[in-house]
């Protein structure tokens, strides 16, 4: 059964909802009731194929042994903490890596649905524990936030800090029939999305070579198309995790902002799918950017965020896949990260006319052609035809 697709699943978030809407009502907790209805939609995601079943267990097994470690390593002021930890955070980066690459010389390389986002979670839990944010989390508590169940196979990414806060947060009658509300709101947009929004820009794809006869028209449309379909297909799976998340009394953290009204390729990546480029910046820009600077690594706090935005998509374009199309993508992306920033900063007929009305609508129009471009990369339409050619 995969999430958010086929009508079974559909139909079984009728019981898992109606359940969790009495418990609301009659105020008791919903954090454990969330717990077993993840684990029992887990186990029909993963029941088709038991190599994915195993692969998931042993993943979880390990995570948790991981996370038992460090937490314990740092409880007890272990004096070698520090090394130990970053031993432990290779350990649970590496079956996320070996994946990746088994996929390249093996299509069934064995694996699970949904292991690029729990590594996100894993990864996130032990650097807090790391930092100190993370003192007190439970081995339960642990568990019902890497399984729980709308945002498992294609995200929002969720904070664990934010997750269990909810979870021990009582909840009035009222206070959940608003979350409900709300909740239904965003699975109906999110469904809306999905199944009209990408289907229609699917069709478009479909229809654009034949209704437009000059090829390179034709090709522009079909990259709109997809870029299109992408977004609808993505938001949409987001909007309706957030509604069930709402339903099971968690705030699953929104995704997607107008990211087609953005006037520059930073505020873009504020807009699309805003819980990776969040997370990517808190865990990977931030510390790499203060690991430079401390060691003075380059010649000024502008290079070095050049730089930081440069490594930062690099690792976004080769989680989605260790492909040439994705590094690109990635690449492309850091690139127009680090010119926006640079121009930002030093150029003055931007500071004299970032405020004017058509320097704003000159701004939106360029982004979103570098953005529909970065689209046609992220789909193949770019670089493997070249390769393909190439060879």
């Amino acid at each position: 059964m995969d999430f958010f697709v086929e009508p079974a699943f559909f139909v079984l978030c009728i019981p898992i909802v109606g359940i969790a809407v009495v418990l609301g009502i009659l105020e008791r907790p919903l954090a454990r009731y969330g717990f077993v209805a993840s684990v029992a939609m887990l186990l029909l995601l993963f029941c088709r194929s038991l190599p994915a079943l195993v692969f998931f267990c042993a993943y979880l097994a390990g995570s948790l042994l991981l996370f038992l470690w460090v937490r314990g390593l740092f409880a007890r002021d272990d004096p070698n903490a520090v090394n130990k930890y970053r031993v432990a955070l290779a350990l649970q980066i590496a079956p996320l890596v070996i994946y990746k690459v088994g996929v390249l010389f093996a299509p069934d390389f064995p694996g699970f649905l949904g292991i690029s986002y729990i590594t996100f979670k894993t990864v996130q839990v032990l650097i807090e524990i790391r930092d100190g944010l993370i003192t007190d989390m439970g081995v339960l508590d642990y568990l019902s936030f890497l399984c729980f169940f709308p945002p498992f196979t294609s995200g929002p990414i969720m904070r664990s800090r934010a997750f269990v806060t909810n979870v021990h947060t009582p909840l009035s009658r009222d206070t959940y029939l608003e979350m409900v509300y709300r909740g239904l709101g965003w699975f109906i947009l999110g469904a809306l999305y999905k199944f009209v929004g990408s289907a229609l820009a699917q069709w478009g794809m479909w229809m654009a070579p034949s209704a437009l006869g000059w090829a390179p028209l034709a090709s522009v449309a079909t990259v709109f198309c997809y870029g299109m379909d992408l977004f609808f297909d993505f938001a949409g799976y987001s909007n309706m995790a957030m509604g069930l998340g709402l339903v099971l009394g968690i705030e699953v953290p929104k995704n997607f902002h107008a990211p087609f009204v953005a006037k520059d390729i930073k505020e873009f990546w504020d807009r699309w799918h805003i819980s990776l480029s969040t997370w990517l910046r808190d865990f990977v820009f931030m510390r790499f950017s203060q690991f430079a600077l401390s060691r003075k690594l380059f010649s000024s706090r502008l290079t070095t965020a050049c730089v930081g935005f440069m490594l930062n998509m690099v690792l976004m374009g080769l989680w989605h896949g260790i492909t040439p199309d994705y590094f690109v993508y990635g690449l492309y992306h850091g690139a127009l990260l680090a010119g926006c920033h640079y121009l930002q900063k030093k150029w003055k007929f931007y500071k004299r006319h970032r405020k004017d009305r058509w320097f704003g609508i000159a701004s939106w129009a360029v982004t979103m052609i570098a953005v529909f471009f970065g689209f046609a990369l992220f789909g193949g339409y770019v670089v493997s035809p070249l390769l393909g050619k190439a060879a």
